[in-house]
């Protein structure tokens, strides 16, 4: 499954404090991208078909299409020179895109589209 670093967890945790406790973090890929495939990520409610973990003490879900996509990812949150937001390092990634939010897998690649 995925895993969510400390870094990462404070700063989903200070996001969802604004929401209500039913609130987790979703990670998601859709097609698109330079490379295939991006990464999404939203604070919503768990839909009856999602899967849940909690690391943490945050809440996340995956839908049955994202999961095998992202399955050993890590999800980390850095602030340095280079930028501040989330990074996603996931090692089922052939290929990732100048952006960082694209990417595409040794077996699926998605329909490449504009980088956003």
């Amino acid at each position: 499954m995925i895993t969510l670093t400390p870094a990462a967890s404070e700063k989903v945790k200070e996001l969802l404090a604004q929401k209500d406790e039913a609130f987790a973090l979703r990670v998601f890929i859709k097609s698109g991208g330079c490379s295939g495939f991006s990464y999404g990520m939203a604070l919503d409610m768990k839909k009856d078909e999602d899967i849940l973990e909690e690391q943490h003490g945050v809440k996340v879900v995956l839908d049955p299409q994202s999961a095998p996509f992202l399955s050993g990812a890590e999800i980390d949150f850095v602030d340095d020179i280079t930028g501040t937001g989330f990074k996603i390092h996931n090692p089922n990634a052939v290929s990732t895109c100048g952006c960082g939010s694209s990417f595409h897998t040794k077996d699926d690649a998605g329909q490449p589209g504009a980088c956003s």
